[in-house]
């Protein structure tokens, strides 16, 4: 009888292991990240630009084009509640009343649409926490975590993590398959504290990952990999990276 039921428990437990081995692995997205993946699924970078870096033409309007996330989103919306206003709607409350606006609007060859119908609230406040982190709207006030932030872009940073360092870029190979945001539920796992931050930051992995083989197994298949900047890096660059991500993972941070 023990023997029979040996062979259930060993298949029992090879169950469990895959079980949690495929739970490790499931991505784990942030509300930014799974915003950028929202807009660029329901076609917002068609008319924003990638990832709503700058807008296309509009030939028709007095402004000529629409208008990216980066750069000049003060100028239609000035709160959160009207970026979610735009989304839902197709615009604000104020524009709409506004018989100048609605003018031009049918002018332009291209009209924002409404998204309301199309998507539920939680999926519109996901696509309002990207607009506003493409828009660079989340930043700190104290001077060190803001020198982070210059310094992350300076070097480069936001190329593989996204603007701000806040999304989840694919990485084929990869262990979930994307470059993890610093503010997402992925980053402790491989940052454990300021030391191994470091090591990441100077050498481009930690040392206990590269005493990991199944973690150097991972490490070696994406192509892209964490660059070693201890070169590049200025006196106290360290410790205002720190700072910043330190800010960045703060609950209340990110809120504009």
């Amino acid at each position: 009888m023990f023997r029979r039921a040996l062979p259930l428990v060993l298949v029992a437990a090879v169950v469990l292991a895959l079980l949690a081995a495929a739970d490790a692995a499931r991505p784990r997205l942030t509300p930014v990240e799974r915003g950028r993946r929202l807009a660029e699924a329901n076609g917002c970078f068609a008319c924003h630009g990638p990832e709503g870096s700058r807008g296309i033409p509009n030939p028709g309007r007095a402004d000529l084009t629409v208008p990216g996330f980066t750069s000049t989103l003060m100028m239609y919306a000035e709160n959160e509640e009207q970026v979610r206003e735009w989304i839902r709607d197709g615009g604000t409350k104020t524009r709409k009343a506004s018989k100048t606006w609605r003018a031009e609007r049918e002018q332009g060859t291209l009209r924002m649409p409404a998204f309301g119908k199309r998507l539920t609230e939680r999926e519109i406040d996901d696509l309002v926490a990207f607009v506003l982190a493409a828009a660079g709207q989340s930043a700190p006030a104290d001077s060190l975590p803001a020198a982070g932030l210059e310094r992350a872009a300076a070097l480069g940073c936001f190329g593989c993590h996204g603007m701000g360092g806040r999304y989840a870029r694919p990485n084929p190979g990869s262990f979930k398959g994307f470059v993890p945001p610093w503010d997402g539920p992925d980053f402790p796992e491989l940052v454990a504290d300021r030391g191994e931050f470091q090591e990441w930051v100077e050498e481009g992995v930690s040392r206990r990952f590269k005493a990991n083989r199944a973690a150097r197994f991972f490490l070696r298949r994406p192509p892209l990999h964490m660059p070693a900047y201890k070169k590049q890096l200025q006196p106290g660059d360290l410790n205002a990276l720190w700072a910043y991500v330190t800010w960045l993972r703060t609950p209340s941070a990110p809120t504009p």
